[in-house]
């Protein structure tokens, strides 16, 4: 990522940020990583700038693929954004892998899940893994934005702020747990975020400058497959006072299997 007119070009706030693939038999685009935006600068101080693993999207990454780029830029500085893919030479875990979507609330920062008011965003699905699955695993990645109140003891609002530990249920049990904490804000190597730019403080899973951490959940109850089970991604419970404005979670996940023989996707319902 870099800017035009040197860092003078670019936008001075952090913004959500997200690169997509497409899936050609769904016609759906898959988030294959996001970031935020750093303020004012762009990797330059990075070699090889933001990466992030896409090993588990690899079938849909051969031949002609299309790629969407988003940045949440509400001013008219641009960003000048280059991609390159490593190709690691080895032997595979699994010959073959497929990927189904669960939950695509990803598009930008506000137009997805609002957190701590009533919403009728459907956070359950049906899912079916395949009898020959050899090994499955959730991919989700999660980051909140807002500064709705009341806020926490220690005066952090919702939801770029709050430290949350949301929940993935199966079947209604609590299977894994997501927490929304501190991940080194302070010693970002992107460091040449400019004033006013408050790029130290830590946020709540996510940092300015930074890769939205990748979130694997590993399935290891073979008993889930072949039978549909009931999938719901759960927030901690919070309720917004309706002051501080409003509070918002961009989620996507994905289910991965994986198998030496050939192997259908998962299915997905509502």
């Amino acid at each position: 990522m870099d800017c035009p007119n040197g860092n003078s070009g670019c936008d001075d706030w952090d913004r959500f940020a997200n690169v997509k693939v497409k899936d050609n038999s769904s016609g759906n685009w898959f988030e294959i990583g996001r970031y935020i935006t750093p303020y004012w600068t762009g990797t330059q101080v990075l070699e090889r700038g933001l990466e992030f693993d896409v090993t588990d999207f690899k079938f849909l990454l051969t031949g002609p693929t299309e790629l969407r780029i988003y940045i949440e830029n509400w001013t008219a500085k641009p960003d000048i954004i280059s991609i390159d893919f490593d190709y690691v030479v080895g032997t595979p875990d699994y010959q073959n892998y497929e990927v189904s979507e669960v939950l695509n609330l990803h598009s930008n920062s506000i137009d997805c899940v609002p957190y701590g008011v009533t919403h009728n965003v459907d956070l359950e699905k049906s899912i079916l893994i395949p009898a020959e699955a050899e090994s499955t695993h959730f991919r989700t990645i999660i980051s909140g934005w807002g500064h709705a109140t009341p806020t926490d003891s220690d005066g952090r609002p919702c939801a770029e702020w709050c430290y949350r530990t949301h929940e993935i249920k199966i079947n209604n049990f609590p299977t894994f747990q997501h927490y929304m904490g501190p991940i080194g804000c302070p010693s970002n190597p992107i460091n040449d975020e400019q004033e006013p730019g408050n790029w130290e403080p830590n946020r709540a899973g996510w940092c300015p400058g930074m890769t939205v951490p990748v979130r694997k959940d590993n399935i290891i109850d073979m008993s889930l497959n072949g039978s549909p089970f009931i999938f719901e991604y759960d927030f901690q419970d919070w309720t917004s006072n309706g002051a501080g404005g409003n509070a918002f979670y961009a989620i996507s996940t994905y289910v991965v299997v994986k198998s030496n023989s050939e192997i259908n996707p998962a299915v997905i319902q509502d």
